[in-house]
């Protein structure tokens, strides 16, 4: 795969400044990564935790997808195809948000491994139009930043997809910390995607467990991320959470209410929305109403197109959704796709 820096941008007709449109959120399946834990006590564990938070209904919905979409997760052509039909010329393709944080040392480097060579060699059939994010095993952070150095470098991938917390552990525990240096090290992106709800059977009716509980997971670990001051610490992360951020964005006068009221709420140096404008987070919130109060909260230049390709809780419409939320022709040429590329390509030190 040739260097990003160096990758020729394709024709675009779809966003009118010239800018290619850049799809955030796409996801590819690795058969032979999910081979490596089949039949594993702690992938058992992990089915029976997803068969509590969702109903038998929901279960055989999501069998059913997935042997139904298997061809646009797997294969370069079918992908396009649909980067076609929705008017994206990139798209940002991470593994589906299956990390297996379970796995011990060993089996987390084959792992981790697997899935970061097929991204890239994914994206490698098309690297003008595909952009790669691996994983990494932040069970072990020691090998999460060899894993990560080796991603960036080796792999040519542009940083990696992290779950919204690692087997039970928050994502802004210390532990990280190394992990989140290496990253702004090497400019590499760290999007933030969750697997599942950790509310399980409270929200197994009904397919809440995603609809509610996901975007629940994403504004739980966000909070942890800026309660703490991990982004104090780190303020060149560059952390982009899936689906608007979950609820964080809508809400996040409570969290600066709290952070004035009380003392035991303040462990980050400024107020909880400073941190909004730290991240970036991808327009998938559906409405038009709610994409221009997210570019309201984070600012324009912190909100990036996203899919959730090619799944049935994504759009296949983006641009006509952009279209419809009303921004002003530079901003929505920023969301479009200038965002996206100012963070795949600046900074990259390797």
């Amino acid at each position: 795969m040739s260097p990003p820096e160096t990758r020729g941008a394709p024709e675009t007709d779809g966003n009118p400044s010239g800018t290619p449109v850049v799809d955030f959120h796409g996801h590819l399946a690795v058969p032979a990564a999910a081979a490596l834990v089949a039949g594993a006590p702690g992938f058992a564990a992990e089915l029976a935790a997803e068969q509590r938070a969702h109903s038998p209904a929901s279960m055989a919905v999501n069998r059913a997808q997935l042997d139904r979409l298997q061809p646009r997760l797997t294969k370069v052509s079918a992908r396009l195809a649909d980067l076609d039909a929705m008017g994206v010329d990139v798209q940002v393709v991470g593994p589906m948000p299956m990390h297996h944080y379970w796995t011990a040392r060993a089996s987390a480097v084959r792992l981790t491994r697997t899935v970061n060579e097929a991204v890239a060699a994914h994206c490698a059939e098309e690297p003008r139009r595909l952009y790669g994010l691996g994983t990494v095993p932040l069970q072990h952070p020691d090998l999460a930043v060899t894993a990560l150095e080796r991603a960036v470098t080796e792999c040519g991938l542009h940083g990696v997809s992290v779950s919204t917390n690692v087997d039970g552990r928050e994502l802004a525990d210390p532990t990280h910390d190394p992990v989140w240096e290496a990253a702004e090290d090497l400019g590499a992106v760290v999007f933030v995607h969750p697997w599942g709800c950790s509310l399980g059977e409270r929200l197994a009716t009904r397919y809440l467990g995603n609809t509610v509980g996901q975007p629940v997971e994403t504004t739980v670990a966000l909070s942890h991320l800026i309660f703490t001051g991990v982004l104090d610490r780190f303020p060149r992360l560059k952390l982009v959470a899936a689906h608007g951020g979950g609820y964080l964005p809508t809400y996040i006068g409570r969290s600066d209410h709290a952070w004035r009221v009380r003392d035991d709420a303040r462990g980050c140096a400024e107020p909880p929305s400073a941190y909004l404008r730290r991240m970036w987070f991808d327009s998938l919130v559906y409405t038009p109403r709610a994409l221009r109060h997210l570019v309201e909260e984070v600012g324009a230049d912190r909100v990036v197109l996203g899919t959730d390709h090619p799944f049935d809780m994504g759009v296949d419409d983006p641009l006509a959704r952009l279209d419809a939320a009303g921004l002003a022709p530079a901003d929505r040429a920023a969301v479009a796709g200038g965002n996206a590329l100012h963070l795949l390509l600046k900074g990259r030190t390797r």
